[in-house]
Formats: structure tokens, sequence, C-alpha cells
């Protein structure tokens, strides 16, 4: 196993940093130290990958059952593909639900086309209550191409995994399996619930998965306390 070569503190790194032309003092100062707070966070973000990585195995999971395109019921492990791994994402469209999450429609929209780049590597599928039909129909509406959708049979899915509320409700779930032979086990599920959401933030995971307010959490206003994506602009 090769060593791992020692890091140079943060603030040394950030010292490297060229200054624009014009530049004045205050903002070079300034913007080294958010720099050593950007390599830092960098490095945690690493950190906690590895912690993920490193996850002893999950529990067993039932045998769900999906509904594919084709109307084909399968298992949770008929799922996987070739691969040993799949990523799936349960959005909130279900049969009830007149339209679907204005954020799920966000996420969604941007890994669509990132899809065919991340099967390369897993199995990426998107499940939903509603028939396949029905998301498909929407995808088509939106223009995304890669995603492929499948129907849960029945709500264990949905029940075991705290996706259905007593009113009918719903609420989105990424979650990654590992498949070992014939068994499926869950190895990560998103976790940081309402409960967990700092005061005057919305609940969000760490890192963002979704590139809209990561970017704009780059820009001088941030995410903005007053506004939300909508289907339709």
């Amino acid at each position: 196993m090769a060593l791992r070569q020692p890091l140079l503190a943060a603030p040394a790194l950030a010292s490297r940093r060229r200054a624009f032309p014009g530049e004045d003092d205050n903002y070079t100062k300034a913007r080294k130290s958010l720099l050593a707070e950007e390599i830092d966070l960098r490095r945690k973000m690493s950190r906690v990958a590895e912690q993920r990585r490193a996850l002893p195995p999950g529990p067993l999971m039932k045998d769900y059952r999906f509904r594919d395109a084709n109307g084909v019921e399968g298992g949770l492990a008929d799922l996987f593909g070739h691969h040993d791994t799949l990523v799936s994402y349960f959005w909130m469209y279900g049969p009830d639900r007149e339209r679907p999450c204005p954020m799920c429609t966000n996420w969604l929209g941007a890994v669509d086309g990132n899809a065919k780049d991340i099967e390369q590597r897993v199995a990426l599928k998107i499940f939903g209550r509603s028939p396949v039909e029905r998301q498909q129909a929407f995808a088509a509406e939106r223009g995304w191409r890669g995603l492929d959708f499948v129907q849960t049979v029945g709500d264990d899915y949905a029940r075991d995994f705290n996706l259905l509320n007593a009113d009918g409700s719903e609420n989105p779930a990424l979650v990654v399996f590992k498949k070992t032979g014939s068994s499926v086990r869950l190895f990560w599920r998103s976790e940081m619930t309402a409960e967990m959401a700092d005061p005057g933030q919305d609940p969000r995971d760490a890192p963002d998965i979704a590139s809209l307010w990561t970017i704009l959490d780059l820009t001088p206003a941030g995410r903005g306390t007053d506004w939300y994506p909508s289907l339709e602009y």
C-alpha cells in the first residue's frame, strides 16, 4: 500500500494564489483566507467520501417489486444489470399528484445529462409510484432522454423507507444498493431529514446533490430565502 504524502496546511497552499490585476489588499487577504477554508472543505469532503466507502455491510433488502418500461415485473436485484451497485432516486410523482415535485424535477433534469456517464460505472434507476408511462410522458415533456424510470409495485418500498406519509404525500430518497451474488444490501441512503436542518435553512445533504444550489452558493446573493424552482417559467 502506497504511503500517503503529508498534506501542506491549507493556508500555505492558499498563499500561492496570484492576485488579479487591479486587486486591492483587502480583497487579496479575504480571498486567501476563504481559499484556505475551501481547501479544508475539499479535504473534509474527501474524508467523508472515504468514510462512506468504508461503511460495513448494510441490512439485507426485501425482494421489493418493480415494473419497467416494458411492463415486466422484477425484483430489486434485477435492476442492477451487469453492475454490482445501483444508485436509485425515488421522486415525488405519485399517482395522486397532478404534477411532480419541482425540486425533484430540477435535480433529475441535471442528472439526465450525466446519466450515460454514470451508467458506465453503476446502474441508475428512477423510482416512482406512478405508472412508468406517466413518468415517461413527463420526461418527454422535459426533453429528458437518459433516465430509466421504473414503477414501484405496491407501497412496501415507500413505506419501509419512510417515503409515504400518512396524508398520502411523499418524500424523496437517494439510495445506493450493493449486490453480492443474488443478495442485495443497503449501502447508503441520504438521511439528512428536515429535523436535522440548521435554523433558517432548507433540509440539505452534504455535499448538496443539487447543482442548482451549488452554483447559487457561488454567487453574491447565494440561494436566497424567497425563491424556489418552478416547473414552468
